[in-house]
């Protein structure tokens, strides 16, 4: 199982990036997915989750800022985000099961 995150950068505060991950070696429609962020010093956080069915859950601070979806026809599922502010700063990591990818860096300058 492969999973492979881009789309991360530098950004101002109130601007949007969209991550995306590219998913191999699993039945991709058949699995939920996962954003986490991790910035230094803080605890390890999920920010979204979709499910098979499309079902969606989001931490509370990114509720309504963030969007997760899939596309199972690209084994791809993303992770728009929009009115980034600093506290949003982290690396992200998309996640099924016990798999991760390796990251892909998040900055919000002010």
């Amino acid at each position: 199982v492969q999973l492979v995150e881009s789309g991360g950068g530098l950004v101002q505060a109130g601007g949007s990036l969209r991550l995306s991950c590219k998913v191999s070696g699993m039945v991709f429609n058949a699995n939920g997915f996962a954003w986490h962020r991790q910035a230094p010093g803080k605890q390890r956080e999920r920010v979204a989750l979709i499910l098979s069915g499309g079902t969606t859950d989001y931490l509370d601070s990114v509720k309504g800022r963030f969007t997760i979806s899939r596309d199972n026809a690209k084994n791809t599922v993303y992770l728009e985000m929009n009115s980034l502010n600093v506290s949003d700063a982290a690396v992200y990591y998309c996640t099924t099961d016990v798999y991760w990818g390796q990251g892909t860096q998040v900055t919000v300058t002010s």
